[in-house]
């Protein structure tokens, strides 16, 4: 297929207006529909539906402009690439990552790489779907088990375990438990265990509401979780690692915990000299040997 077609083919497909593709272009309105029509006509299909307001993709317009938005991620990710230089990091990075690590460990010490790197810029994936790093739909991954995915370079950062915690002002109110049986004097915050999670913390969860725990909140993420938690909602389960950041969280019952749990960095092998991605897992590195000598101390 030509490329010259594709490229507007997806100009179009992004803006959803000949007009709009054709300013981006620099072609004019007649030219940019001449160039779609030819590529139709190449393909014997129809790749938009014309309306009054703009224009809508078909079903084979779809695939196609999957098909161009991969093409586009990888060019950017090569021509970013080619022009690292030796003593510049800049350029975009995708990183991907869970809600509740990315939101409550990851997104607030960012500061840092971007004071060091000004000219950085980081597209922060966070959801528990686990993207597929050789195919390009991430750069960096932060993942709660080791990747299984071929071709990755894989790094161990630390490991975690799931506890539970409540607020000095929840404990004043409604007392201490002191066993798991008196949890159900108690409101239980957690992730659902049907939602997905690390196994280690389903399984807490499960063994916690075996209890019969009369009154809980279940959220789909972790994040949710501690804002249950810092609102005095009750007793919740979460990472160990937020204590850091929040250390007048009260640790309840702390003969309960979950398995560990390991944090790992990955990146596909092809990117092993990016100099993004080294700057930004050197940062990731620092932070968690930082992150355990506090712990030490």
């Amino acid at each position: 297929m030509d490329w010259d077609k594709l490229r507007i083919f997806h100009a179009v497909a992004d803006k959803g207006s000949l007009t709009h593709a054709g300013d981006v272009l620099h072609l004019s309105q007649s030219a940019v529909s001449r160039q779609i029509r030819a590529l139709e006509e190449s393909l014997s299909v129809t790749l938009f539906h014309r309306h009054a307001r703009g224009l809508i993709l078909t079903e084979q317009g779809e695939l196609l402009f999957d098909a161009t938005s991969q093409m586009v991620r990888r060019l950017e990710a090569a021509a970013a690439r080619i022009r690292d230089s030796e003593d510049e990091v800049f350029g975009e990075l995708r990183v991907t990552t869970t809600t509740g690590f990315g939101t409550m460990w990851l997104a607030p010490r960012l500061a840092k790489l971007y004071a060091k790197y000004p000219a950085l810029k980081i597209d922060l994936m966070l959801e528990e779907r686990v993207l597929d790093l050789p195919m390009r739909e991430a750069d960096v991954a932060i993942r709660m088990k080791e990747p299984t995915q071929a071709d990755l370079i894989r790094k161990r950062l630390m490991q975690i375990r799931m506890r539970l915690y409540a607020s000095p002002q929840y404990l004043e109110e409604h007392g201490t438990p002191t066993t798991i049986d008196e949890m159900t004097s108690h409101r239980l915050i957690s992730q659902h265990a049907g939602t997905a999670q690390v196994a280690a913390g389903a399984l807490l969860v499960a063994e916690l509401m075996s209890h019969d725990i009369p009154s809980t909140l279940t959220v789909n993420n972790y994040f949710g979780v501690l804002q249950g938690v810092l609102n005095h909602l009750g007793v919740g389960v979460l990472p160990d690692y937020i204590t850091e950041d929040f250390p007048h969280l009260v640790r309840v019952l702390p003969e309960i915990e979950s398995g560990e749990v390991p944090v790992f960095l990955a990146y596909p092998e092809e990117l092993r000299h990016s100099k993004r991605v080294g700057a930004f897992r050197d940062f990731v590195v620092d932070e968690i040997m930082a992150y355990r000598q506090r712990k030490q101390d």
